[in-house]
């Protein structure tokens, strides 16, 4: 007897791979907007302001709860979501499970992209609206609706869907699945490549749009959720060659002559200045700055 149980204990040292159990599972990236939300179509629904804030920020908690619990039955065993939109502070932090972390308010390095790094398998976009440049959508815009006209990376007008996917990108990891009006969804899949998309409602308009229930909505992201991580080594990461050239375009003439003060930054016309950066990182800080920088920021 003793005799067995030492040829079994060498075994198990020699091959623990044969006895140790799977541990499985994927670490999953959530990067949620608001503009892309189901029946979301105005400022009344995106900001404190708004008659509707208050009711949409339920509705937005719901479909990144919809996307984690499909997440989760389909293997993913860590997630950290990433509120992206406006202040940072919207989703119902409370209605979240207590096993996922949440990253909130801004500034904060790499925008709305915080906290990614190497260690996650996929990433996932809810809520996305389209660029700037883009002449249809519900709510388009590119970081900034009140500043920005236009960002340009490596020559290649950018979302802010492409621009967080090259972040993702240059720690290699993919983006795997979109939510958001149809607008969004296409023009990202055109810019990053292959990802599986979920239509919530259909652009009519800047204001207006054909929009599933809330609850349709969820079922929508539950099920394109599942399929993207069920197939996840489908999709390539998004990378950008480097360095990476931002031409960024202002809608006013001042913060663009005022940068130009900046070394490293070209001024090529009335509202667009140029940048070089040796990756996306050093760009979206650069863009961070930009975008966030005041004066008189307190504390």
């Amino acid at each position: 007897m003793k005799t067995i149980q030492t040829f079994l204990l060498c075994i198990l040292l020699v091959t623990p791979s044969l006895f140790a159990q799977d541990s499985g599972g994927s670490k999953i990236y959530i990067s949620a907007d608001m503009e892309g939300v189901a029946g979301v179509v105005s400022g009344d629904q995106l900001g404190p302001g708004g008659f509707e804030y208050e009711r949409f920020r339920e509705f937005m908690t719901a479909e990144v709860n919809a996307c984690i619990d499909a997440a989760r039955m389909a293997g993913a065993t860590e997630i950290l979501v990433s509120d992206s939109h406006g202040n940072g502070q919207n989703l119902l932090i409370e209605k979240l499970p207590d096993d996922v972390m949440i990253v909130r308010s801004w500034p904060r390095e790499l925008g709305m992209m915080a906290g990614i790094d190497d260690s996650f398998d996929g990433v996932i976009f809810l809520g996305y609206h389209a660029s700037a440049s883009n002449t249809r959508g519900v709510r388009a815009h590119t970081q900034s609706s009140a500043n920005v006209v236009d960002i340009r990376m490596n020559g290649n007008s950018m979302s802010e869907g492409a621009i967080n996917a090259a972040i993702a990108g240059h720690y290699g990891v993919p983006v795997i699945m979109i939510s958001g009006d149809d607008v969004a969804v296409a023009e990202t899949q055109v810019i990053v490549g292959e990802m599986e998309g979920a239509v919530v409602k259909w652009a009519r308009g800047f204001h207006s749009a054909r929009t599933l229930t809330p609850e349709a909505a969820n079922e929508v992201i539950r099920t394109r959720t599942k399929a993207a991580i069920d197939r996840i080594t489908d999709f390539q990461p998004f990378v950008l060659q480097t360095p990476v050239e931002l031409e960024l375009t202002l809608k006013h003439y001042r913060p663009v002559e005022l940068l130009s003060y900046l070394p490293g930054v070209e001024r090529l016309n009335a509202h667009t200045i140029r940048f070089t950066g040796k990756d996306i990182v050093e760009v979206s800080r650069f863009l961070t700055f930009v975008l966030d920088y005041q004066v008189d920021l307190q504390p």
